[in-house]
């Protein structure tokens, strides 16, 4: 099952009420749940960049230390450009 099933699935039961039948979901909600959660997903998806940022400062500092003392890194093949 992928995300957008589990999307469907999450509102489709959000659209049964408790005597079983359907219930209509305003338009305006729908927009605002959806629009709340692409707002928590962008600050998680800004954080995540920013922790890969860090890493890879932290990875650059330590390989550049490691060649001034000498050792040499060779490319992979799927880094080269």
């Amino acid at each position: 099952m992928n995300e957008k099933d589990d999307l469907e699935k999450a509102l489709e039961a959000g659209k049964k009420a408790s005597n079983g039948k359907e219930k209509e979901i305003p338009k305006e909600v729908e927009i605002a749940f959806h629009n709340g959660a692409l707002q928590t997903l962008s600050g998680e998806r800004h954080g995540l960049i920013q922790m890969l940022q860090h890493v890879e400062e932290r990875m650059q500092a330590h390989m550049k230390r490691m060649q001034e003392l000498g050792v040499k890194f060779e490319q992979r093949e799927d880094q080269k450009k």
